[in-house]
């Protein structure tokens, strides 16, 4: 007879003692169950003890989380958190230096634990640590312990970061600012920064008076990717949290390595730490980690963001120094001086301007103004027309007197299609949109230019004119025109190009000919077979071509996935991992150190979930974690990789997937698993790459080809490299 659901077999260890294994009812209130562990053992005054989880974590049970318990878990009888926060706040203020180093080092453990950290928090404990950092009498390893408890503490969020003084922020950034400092008090006062920086718009201008570009750079020019990491996650954090106005500085600012960070429009435009970043992040020796490619990946984004303002900025037709611009763009085009007011008929002077409006391919050849009215693009077209005209002026003027000799209907409009395409890199670029807090996705060739996005236009622009030549378009075609340079450039960015010369390159190949081979070559599988016993044998095969994938989702769940912790007052390196028991009965997860390098065994996963228990699958913005408040929250990335299993009674075990394709796995198997249909994108696409390979495998063997079980054997090396080649 099994035994009652509520009855769980752990066994209970206490220093100096043999283990016990005993039965604890969860119906018991767990101050008895700490009395009864206690008597066994002949101790008095039972409330100042209690249980732990005997694992690394060394987290203590309470009436909140006593049900993640399992059968045979190991748990540990311990002093209770209040005395032992009792104990340490003592311990960590002793004259000792040794007593105090290791106190300060059992602090900085305990503290990961929330029932530890509120009891600690409650004896003025974060205070302490404060006055112990603003005193300055420590150093070394006590003060990398002291700041460590202190982070850990922080991260519960249980303290406001509004509550601290400027002496302390400025201690903090004295740290950071010395030339040679402890490595591991350097990491911490960087995440320290980074933490007020994005928790508090008070403390952001006081970091902001504190830290200069000049005094971070030396972090970025060492070797220590971690330290580098955190360098530029609070350049990006200060950037994230600038005011508007302080985004966007004069151009007459040139004493860069003592400005402050709040003028970051300025500092991301400057040669020298972008070419820092390039040199000895980018181009490094060190392979780049997934958090250094996030943090670069942020810092591209808020770049490419300082161009919203222009992107949304109207064009106003009666703005006589905008439209100086425009008469700018007319004067290199055709080597023209604007002509003095008096020289010919106003009516002559206006059917000049308008032929050659027409000619550049504005829309309006009247008023070219109204053709930058249009929100996006607005002003931030008009910006690149400039650039590419004074920095590419032969390549502006090839263009533009190319067109203007075709007839009519052949030529490509300079004017709209330049808008038109800054309206599509803005949204292949996600211009305007906030980071997301999983994504990697940055490009290298974007670090290599102080003005890449103008630099990238310039680019495309021309591969937009080559291509409407390939394709012998008119102006009927500007749409379809549109969407082969889409996909030439989408494509050529998957590559991920090192450099703009080798973007160049990437687009070359990329001609119209070969994007409709591309093209015909994933049509193969979509045309072939439509015929209708071909498409009844389809319908008949897809549910055992289904049941496959259903295998293979399973298969991959048993596999299992590390999942990062995700917290919306930072990004921390925190990491939990879940898989599927081979049985599919039970999930199986855990709290981890660090990131895997290969599967984690069922056994080191102390947590476990039926399948029996869960009830649901919960996705996106219904998720209970998606809809805390905070901007993470709200990002719309992270809420497509959100999903939630529900189990009991209204409990969750709560995903944020590393990426898409998991996502995808995840949801699939678990629903699987529950009897429901695989409806996810990769479900689909699995379906069409799968019926078309056994379409082709069943239509080869009605021709009666033998397709082999093996592959064929790989050709023997020659017995030497001897070559002669007889030119007779």
């Amino acid at each position: 007879m099994p035994p009652p659901a509520d009855i769980v077999k752990v066994a209970i260890e206490w220093p100096g003692a043999f283990p016990k294994l005993m039965e604890i009812d969860q119906k018991k209130p767990l101050s008895a169950i700490i009395k009864e562990v206690c008597e066994g053992w002949s101790l008095g005054n039972h409330e100042n003890f209690a249980l732990q989880i005997a694992d690394a974590t060394n987290f203590y049970i309470t009436e909140k989380n006593r049900n993640d318990i399992k059968n045979g878990s190991i748990l540990r009888l311990t002093t209770s958190p209040y005395q032992t926060a009792i104990q340490l706040h003592e311990r960590i203020q002793s004259s000792s230096m040794d007593a105090k180093l290791e106190s300060l080092k059992d602090l900085a453990n305990a503290s990961r634990d929330i029932t530890f950290a509120q009891e600690f928090i409650n004896l003025d404990g974060i205070s302490l640590l404060t006055q112990m950092v603003e005193s300055g009498t420590d150093f070394g390893d006590l003060l990398s312990f002291t700041l460590t408890a202190f982070v850990e503490l922080m991260d519960h969020g249980i303290v406001s970061w509004d509550t601290f003084s400027v002496a302390f922020i400025k201690k903090i950034a004295s740290y950071v600012n010395k030339s040679a400092m402890d490595t591991a008090v350097l990491q911490r006062s960087l995440a320290i920064l980074e933490s007020m920086v994005l928790n508090s718009q008070d403390l952001y201008h006081k970091v902001a008076q504190e830290i200069t570009i000049g005094q971070l750079i030396p972090h970025l020019q060492g070797t220590d990717q971690d330290i580098q990491t955190y360098t530029i996650a609070v350049i990006n954090a200060l950037f994230l949290k600038a005011p508007e106005e302080k985004r966007q500085v004069d151009e007459h600012i040139v004493d860069i390595l003592n400005c402050p960070l709040t003028e970051m429009a300025h500092i991301l435009a400057q040669k020298q730490l972008r070419s820092i970043i390039l040199s000895n992040v980018i181009r490094s020796a060190t392979p780049i980690n997934d958090e250094m490619a996030h943090q670069l990946y942020v810092l591209q984004v808020l770049t490419f963001n300082l161009l919203e303002d222009r992107m949304m900025t109207k064009m106003d037709p009666q703005d006589q120094a905008q439209r100086d611009i425009i008469f700018e763009l007319r004067r290199i085009a055709f080597d023209v001086e604007c002509e003095p007011n008096n020289s010919g008929s106003i009516e002559k002077r206006k059917s000049m301007y308008t032929r050659d409006y027409k000619k550049l391919g504005f829309i309006n050849h009247v008023n070219p103004a109204v053709d930058f009215t249009q929100i996006p693009p607005g002003m931030l077209a008009l910006d690149n027309m400039l650039y590419f005209a004074r920095h590419h002026q032969d390549a502006y003027i090839r263009i533009v007197l190319e067109n203007s000799s075709r007839e009519d209907k052949h030529e490509c409009p300079f004017g709209r299609s330049s808008i038109e395409l800054t309206k599509m890199l803005c949204e292949i670029l996600k211009v305007g949109e906030l980071p997301s807090e999983n994504c990697h996705d940055f490009h290298p060739m974007f670090f290599t230019h102080d003005r890449s996005f103008e630099e990238f236009f310039c680019i495309c622009i021309q591969l937009l004119n080559k291509t409407w030549k390939e394709m012998r378009a008119t102006s009927e075609d500007f749409n379809k025109v549109m969407q082969v340079v889409r996909e030439q450039i989408m494509r050529a960015l998957t590559l991920k190009p090192n450099s703009l010369d080798q973007f160049k390159s990437r687009l070359q190949n990329l001609s119209y000919t070969e994007i409709l081979k591309i093209r015909q070559s994933e049509r193969m599988n979509q045309e072939d077979f439509q015929s209708r016993p071909i498409l009844e044998l389809r319908e008949k095969i897809q549910p055992e071509i289904m049941e496959l994938i259903k295998q293979q989702r399973l298969n991959r769940l048993c596999d299992g996935t590390c999942f990062r912790k995700i917290s919306s007052r930072r990004r921390q390196d925190k990491f939990w991992y879940c898989r599927l028991s081979p049985n599919h009965k039970v999930l199986h997860y855990g709290d981890l150190e660090e990131s895997p390098q290969g599967e984690v065994p069922h056994d080191s996963l102390q947590d476990k979930l039926p399948v029996a228990d869960i009830k649901a699958v919960i996705t996106g913005k219904d998720c209970p974690h998606m809809k805390e408040k905070g901007a993470l929250k709200q990002n719309k990335e992270v809420l497509e990789l959100a999903f939630s299993v529900l189990y009991e009674s209204d409990e969750y075990l709560n995903f944020i997937a590393p990426d898409k394709h998991e996502y995808c796995v995840w949801t699939d198997g678990l629903n699987a698993l529950l009897g429901k249909e695989m409806t996810s994108d990769y479900t689909k696409s699995d379906m069409d790459t799968l019926l078309s390979m056994e379409m082709k495998l069943r239509l080869l063997d009605l021709e009666n080809i033998q397709i082999p079980e093996a592959p064929p054997p790989i050709p023997k090396e020659p017995s030497n490299y001897d070559f002669v080649y007889d030119c007779n």
